[in-house]
């Protein structure tokens, strides 16, 4: 049954994107934001109590509903699960965003190719170059390819029901909302007080990510130059810990580049002109726009991995 809830949201997904999903991740925002007025003292223990009071009733709102459905009728109970990855599920807006960029760039519109990735990714990208815009789109569509897919369907296989992708896209956006400093830059003790709050929300994502980043990695070099992937992966990885997402987006992006055999990471442009000084990650080329086509596929094949370990598993379970 999971892997039937699956392929029907991934081809749901395709088909039509769930207008909604943005409307309520930021109804969930909005609802961390109010905790966080209230409950906000500056201190590990607060940041407990909110991060618990904040994912704990969506959690456990979606298991009852999925409790009783499934007691009515296994049927009902898949129609739930399916309802909940569609949900939660991002694969087209990550492949699409890229699509949408590759056409820009190939029609010789910079301008397009810079909305679409700044509508995306979000911040400034007026200075950035063709060459830039295809390394950011990759390292955002890697990122956002493990947070919105392989995360969500590691955790709904794990745990029972959709507890686990509820759980974990719980734990995403809260991190990112209580986030800790920004690298290179001198906190205030707002911002340092904000940090300490948001501290457990932080650990618990790091906590979901640590087996899940490493099995999407591995799939990552199985399906690209396995040899170049477990390489950067073992040498490269860790020189992204003190940037932002930490050693989580540090492996996906090491991984990434050496399976693609590109550079990912480095300096990018900015308004003040001074460049944002970031680790360099993969080995072979710089990033040129005909790259893009092949990150997407590199995610594509991943995806077809976990699907058929996936089926092997529920084979296994099935076997006497």
């Amino acid at each position: 049954m999971n892997l039937i809830a699956i392929l029907a949201a991934l081809g749901l997904e395709q088909w039509r994107a769930f207008e909604w999903r943005g409307a309520v991740e930021r109804a969930f925002v909005r609802y961390v934001r109010a905790l966080e007025r209230k409950l906000n003292g500056g201190t590990r223990q607060h940041g407990v109590i909110a991060a618990v009071a904040a994912i704990l009733p969506p959690v456990l709102a979606v298991e009852v509903v999925y409790w009783f459905a499934a007691a009515a009728h296994p049927l009902a109970g898949l129609v739930v699960n399916v309802v909940v990855l569609y949900f939660l599920m991002g694969f087209r807006r990550f492949s699409h965003a890229i699509s949408a960029i590759v056409a820009a760039l190939q029609a010789g519109d910079l301008s397009g190719a810079r909305r679409t990735l700044a509508m995306w990714r979000g911040g400034s990208t007026s200075d950035l170059g063709s060459a830039d815009i295809a390394r950011v789109a990759i390292e955002r569509g890697l990122v956002d390819a493990y947070r919105s897919v392989f995360g969500v369907l590691f955790w709904f296989v794990v745990l029972p029901g959709p507890i686990g992708a509820v759980l974990y896209r719980a734990a995403v956006l809260l991190a990112e909302e209580w986030r800790g400093p920004v690298p290179g830059v001198e906190p205030t003790p707002l911002v340092q007080a904000r940090a300490l709050f948001g501290a457990p929300a932080r650990t618990l994502l790091a906590v979901l990510d640590w087996l899940p980043v490493r099995v999407t990695a591995l799939s990552f070099a199985v399906v690209g130059d396995f040899e170049d992937a477990v390489v950067c992966w073992r040498t490269q990885s860790a020189r992204w810990v003190t940037q932002e997402g930490g050693r989580t987006v540090g492996i996906l992006l090491a991984t990434g580049g050496g399976a693609l055999g590109v550079q990912l990471g480095g300096m990018l442009p900015t308004l003040s002109g001074d460049p944002d000084v970031r680790p360099e990650l993969g080995v072979g080329d710089p990033v040129e726009p005909e790259v893009l086509p092949s990150a997407v596929g590199l995610v594509w094949r991943a995806l077809v991995v976990w699907l058929l370990l996936i089926l092997l598993l529920i084979l296994a379970n099935l076997a006497p």
